[in-house]
């Protein structure tokens, strides 16, 4: 029987949430309480009893936390303690878990998925260095021919969804408990068969932020999925918040050093950046081996029909929230099998943040983030000489290029003290999603299928939200 990792009482690295693209740990001082502004986060520096409080949620909780603290903002604390005199006087009948859902996509495509165990034997892993050999999951999502009698795939797997619920959702504001996480499903059917054309279809990679588990992206994967490609999202192992191995096996995250600094952070940015580049990479050649009529999967498990081959080499794209948008931009300079990017609110890390990139290029920006508050952004664009465009999207935050900008707003009726402006801004959530949707697979539709689109050209009315930044 595999073992499931002990969670390690530990804070580590999220920022995939509320971060930005900045990070600084300097202390808040009195003029600097006020509302976090821009892309970057100030926090205070992490006690001893602090540690306690967020342990196992890593910095998302963290940077949350002071964030709020400097604004002012009373959240992530418990509920006020009732007096005697509103305490009820019959026991309480214990609220269900509430059982979240997420948009349906909007394509005319029916949509399948599978889930693949990748082994990199070539590389020891570069997070954890005991580790000689370098392990994925990753989820593949495509047009699928109508099985109705397959399952509906969940979001996140059963013990994945645990896990979440015990380290990564409290810090959000959600008791552990509230949601049953492992509830929500998606409208993919497991392992159903591949609608493909002649050719082979086109394939767009999916990097999620910093800590964040492939499946917060599940919103824009199925719409592209529901739009005629193949969709690979992957999951950092070590570095995301918790991944699920065959046979239930659990890796969280590994914890953070004791002192965080702005040094220290910086460089653990930097290496999760390398890690990913390279953890890319590898999927790319697992892609190239399923184009070749080969399987994969480290454990042999059985393809869906029509998967084999259906792989259009000549036609990828890379998409990526937060620090995944980096590594989208970074492939893309790098890797000539790569041919267009999308970045969601990511600040750039390591080299491409210097020369920029010369293949079509998007980059999506939350309200605060501009190239005047985040020079990486600016240097990026500056030596971009590609096709580039930059929106911005009104009321939106970091987290709302997240599947939270969809499942936030089902708790705020139920649960109190939600942090959501924070993490997902004031944009209404449905034209959010609408907005995200339209936008990026337009762009994908532009330079993978060569699909002429004006949406770039000029304002939209239907998303009024979007601004062109030029």
């Amino acid at each position: 029987m595999r073992r499931t990792t002990t969670p390690d009482p530990r804070p580590r690295l999220r920022l995939w949430a509320v971060a930005g693209p900045r990070v600084a740990t300097t202390p808040v001082t009195a003029p600097r309480r006020r509302a976090v502004a821009g892309p970057g986060i100030a926090t205070t520096p992490v006690t001893a009893p602090r540690r306690r409080a967020v342990a196992g949620a890593g910095i998302t909780a963290t940077l949350l936390a002071a964030a709020l603290v400097a604004s002012g903002t009373p959240a992530l604390a418990a509920a006020p303690v009732a007096t005697s005199a509103e305490l009820p006087t019959a026991p309480r009948t214990p609220r269900a878990p509430l059982v979240l859902s997420l948009p349906a996509p909007t394509g005319e495509r029916p949509i399948g998925t599978v889930t693949l165990h990748l082994v990199d034997r070539t590389r020891p892993d570069p997070l954890l260095r005991s580790r000689p050999y370098r392990e994925l999951m990753v989820s593949l999502w495509y047009p699928a021919k109508e099985a109705p009698g397959l399952p509906l795939a969940p979001q996140m797997s059963r013990r994945a969804a645990a896990d979440w619920d015990k380290n990564s959702a409290p810090p959000m504001g959600i008791k552990s408990g509230a949601v049953d996480w492992a509830a929500t499903r998606t409208h993919a059917r497991v392992g159903a068969p591949v609608d493909r054309p002649a050719g082979g279809l086109p394939v767009v990679v999916f990097a999620p932020g910093d800590g964040g588990p492939r499946t917060l992206g599940t919103v824009l994967v199925e719409e592209l999925a529901s739009r005629g490609y193949l969709v690979v999202s992957v999951d950092h192992t070590y570095e995301a918040d918790q991944v699920e191995f065959p046979g239930g096996r659990v890796e969280r995250a590994l914890p953070l050093p004791e002192k965080l600094t702005e040094d220290v952070i910086a460089a653990l940015i930097r290496k999760h950046s390398r890690a990913r580049v390279a953890d890319m990479r590898f999927v790319l050649d697992r892609l190239t081996s399923l184009r070749q009529g080969n399987n994969p999967d480290a454990d042999s498990v059985p393809l869906p029909p029509g998967l084999l081959g259906s792989v259009d080499r000549s036609r990828i794209g890379m998409l990526g929230q937060s620090l995944g948008g980096s590594v989208a931009a970074q492939l893309l300079h790098d890797d000539p099998r790569v041919a267009a990017g999308v970045n969601l609110d990511g600040g750039y890390v390591g080299p491409v943040a210097r020369t920029g990139v010369a293949k079509p290029f998007l980059q999506m920006a939350s309200e605060p983030h501009t190239r005047e508050t985040e020079p990486t952004w600016k240097s990026f664009w500056d030596r971009s000489t590609g096709w580039k465009r930059e929106l911005r999207l009104t009321g939106a935050r970091h987290g709302s290029f997240t599947d939270l900008q969809a499942l936030f707003p089902q708790l705020t009726g139920t649960l109190k003290n939600l942090p959501d402006a924070e993490l997902i801004g004031t944009i209404d959530p449905r034209r959010s999603v609408a907005a995200q949707r339209a936008y990026v697979t337009a762009f994908f539709d532009l330079h993978l299928k060569g699909r002429p689109t004006h949406l770039f050209d000029r304002p939209d009315r239907r998303h009024p939200e979007v601004k062109a930044i030029p």
